[in-house]
């Protein structure tokens, strides 16, 4: 508490009016003092004395209680702060500031660590903000401070911050904003920059990445020349190492090899003088999408069912179909003239040989040998399989008889051999217990729990097969294989050993998921990823990693999951009972996480895979240099040593040669006035009688 005195006016009339009589009585008096009247001067004194009282002075004394300035300092904790001697550097410079500015009746010191908060100031649910983010936590602890009690803000960081206001909109914080730099000078690092590169891509087509290798200095410089090796690593596979330029941008052509997400990691060699090896690494995840898939349908004649399957197929819009039914065999000879035939030759040698690589799936619907196809051509159907086609049997009673598909170089790679027996009879499809768990039946609709029966109709023919080799997902009469799958090579073959599925798509006795079960055959036969049986992924939602394990068998053991920063976690799935395993992880750090279980590998990205923060790593106040000039503050390296604190005017320079200043306001709240009269009214009428009788002594003379 202190105390200060002042003098204050309260007048009985308005100013004007006393300065109206001052004007008026001065005229008078230089009128008296130009005759040379005797008293004049007694005169002054007196009008003076009586325009002094009618002032009416008083004396105040006011008790005033200082009102402290608040000083901000923020320390920067993000992940460049831990290079090095940072963060022992930025500690100490705490320290020495608390010891300097605590304790002072005039400054309030706070004290904010920012930088590291989970989702930032965005609050998006991001297991780390965009970069590093500040100047939000400087907000937030000023909130509550008028801007002209901000004695300054003092940043502890290495001045790599991404969330910088604009110095002319939104750069006045109140007071002087000074940079204490926790890095060393002259830094050096080499870093791996995406200057372009896809997002998506078509499956198969070439797509360009676009790189670029930077060795720079803290001052902006680069250093040019040289090569580095650079390696480039699919899904976790096997790396492609390549060698590349510094300080040269080129372009690397790939391919996509499936649909879904590939992740590209990319990692070059360290330069001299490494600061980090943090931004020597980049990762890609780019989405691989298929043009539509091409389907040719061969069917064998035409019957009940051959529409249904030309309707599921031309309603699923990723699908190109080329469909053709044999009408007139070559051995139908019944004399209708050449030229009244509207059919068109079947292009055999266009679509099996010239063109067979162009299809995705080939479906043979109840064909039966007839002299069509020769069987070079089916030989080329079953080496296309072998490369990594697809093709699927839905056979009739035909596949019973001598003229069976089986009898034919295509045999070779179907997954069963007819026994010649036709099952004519009643019969429910019902799910193996591969079928239960297998993506492409598990979850048809009316399937039903294990306990209990399907939902669906009957059917009434079946061929009856031997020799299976596949997965049976499906048992007809007498429990007899009625769906399999198997795989061929690098391709996969699929039979449906009866032509009554159609019945479903009739409604036939409540019906069935005939377009469902067959969509899922043909994705699968295709390769969709999301119908792969033996299959692990995961996926990052929020801040916990999701794990799906797919299997036909129920797999044991937990699942081993390598974070980010090489520690080595387990993780126990829960069986839903229909061939998916599912699980979750609590993710603290963002980056890649591997999956392993024994057999299967995978990857996940969880958070920001190329952080902000990892870009530039150097210690430079470039950054701040617009916001530092407009605030009045200035840089400081702590490997100079720490600058003195000043406490400043307003007007006066904030920073010098070794100190900072910070603003002192001089605001303060008054908890007391005294007012008292300098004039007493009998003095002032005593004074003013006195020289008014001194002034007619004086012209009475």
């Amino acid at each position: 508490m202190t105390a200060f005195s002042r003098i204050s006016f309260d007048p009985a009339f308005p100013w004007w009016v006393l300065a109206l009589v001052a004007v008026i009585a001065a005229g008078l008096l230089a009128l008296a003092f130009w005759r040379r009247s005797g008293g004049a001067v007694w005169r002054l004194l007196a009008i003076a004395a009586a325009l002094l009282a009618l002032a009416n002075p008083s004396l105040i004394q006011e008790q005033r209680a200082p009102i402290p300035d608040v000083a901000l300092v923020v320390v920067d904790q993000s992940i460049s702060q831990r290079i090095g001697q940072r963060v022992v550097r930025s500690e100490a410079a705490l320290e020495r500031i608390e010891t300097k500015l605590r304790g002072r009746k005039d400054l309030e010191l706070r004290v904010v660590r920012a930088g590291m908060a989970p989702g930032g100031d965005r609050g998006d649910g991001n297991l780390l903000p965009d970069g590093t983010h500040l100047f939000g936590a400087i907000r937030r602890a000023l909130r509550d401070v008028p801007k002209r009690r901000v004695a300054g803000t003092i940043i502890i960081s290495d001045g790599q911050i991404h969330d910088i206001p604009d110095a002319k909109t939104g750069g006045d914080l109140g007071g002087p904003v000074h940079l204490l730099l926790s890095g060393d000078r002259n830094e050096r690092d080499r870093r791996l920059v995406v200057v372009k590169a896809p997002s998506y891509g078509i499956v198969g087509e070439a797509l360009n990445l676009t790189l670029r290798v930077e060795d720079s200095k803290s001052d902006g410089t680069a250093d040019g020349g040289g090569r580095t090796r650079l390696r480039l690593r699919r899904d976790g596979g096997k790396a492609d190492t390549r060698s590349m330029p510094v300080g040269v941008t080129r372009s690397f052509p790939f391919r996509l090899s499936h649909g879904g997400a590939t992740v590209l990691e990319l990692e070059i060699d360290p330069g001299p003088g490494e600061l980090t090896l943090k931004n020597n690494r980049a990762v890609l995840i780019i989405n691989g999408v298929r043009e539509r898939l091409r389907v040719l349908l061969v069917s064998g004649e035409p019957h009940a069912g051959e529409r249904t399957w030309r309707n599921i197929l031309k309603s699923d819009p990723s699908v190109d179909l080329v469909h053709f039914t044999i009408l007139r065999p070559p051995h139908k000879q019944d004399g209708t003239p050449i030229n009244e035939l509207s059919l068109i030759a079947f292009p055999t040698r266009e679509l099996f040989q010239d063109k067979l690589d162009d299809f995705d799936l080939i479906i043979f619907d109840r064909y039966r040998r007839r002299g069509v196809l020769p069987d070079i051509y089916l030989q080329n159907v079953a080496e296309y399989v072998r490369r990594g086609g697809a093709v699927l049997t839905a056979v009739g009673p035909d596949f019973a008889l001598p003229i069976s598909l089986y009898r034919t170089p295509l045999g070779k790679i179907l997954p069963s051999r007819p026994t010649g027996a036709i099952q004519e009879v009643g019969f429910q499809p019902l799910p193996t217990d591969k079928g239960r768990r297998h993506p492409v039946t598990a979850t048809l609709t009316g399937i039903g729990s294990r306990d209990s029966r399907p939902t669906w109709g009957r059917w009434f023919r079946q061929i009856d097969v031997t020799a299976v080799k596949g997965d049976i997902l499906m048992r007809g009469a007498g429990q007899k294989p009625l769906l399999i799958t198997a795989r061929v090579g690098d391709g996969r073959v699929a039979q449906l050993l009866s032509d009554h599925a159609w019945l479903w798509t009739r409604g036939f006795e409540g019906g069935g998921p005939q377009a469902e079960l067959l969509r899922r055959i043909a994705h699968w036969l295709m390769q969709e990823p999301d119908l792969e049986e033996e299959d692990l992924r995961a996926r990052a939602n929020g801040n916990q990693l999701l794990i799906q394990r797919r299997s036909l068998t129920r797999a044991e053991g937990p699942i081993q999951v390598v974070t980010p920063s090489g520690e080595v976690q387990t993780v126990t799935l829960k069986d839903n009972g229909r061939g998916m395993e599912v699980g979750a992880l609590a993710v603290a750090e963002p980056g890649l996480y591997r999956l392993h279980d024994g057999k299967q590998k995978a990857i996940a990205a969880a958070g920001d895979i190329n952080p902000l923060e990892y870009v530039d790593m150097r210690t430079s106040s470039k950054p701040l240099q617009p916001l530092l000039g407009q605030s009045g503050g200035g840089v400081f390296w702590l490997t100079d040593g720490m600058p003195d604190i000043r406490r400043v005017k307003p007007e006066r320079t904030s920073r010098g040669r070794g100190w900072l200043g910070l603003r002192a306001s001089g605001e303060y709240t008054v908890n007391g006035v005294q007012q008292s009269p300098v004039l007493p009214a009998l003095a002032v009428l005593l004074l003013f009688l006195g020289l008014t009788m001194l002034a007619w002594q004086r012209e009475g003379r």
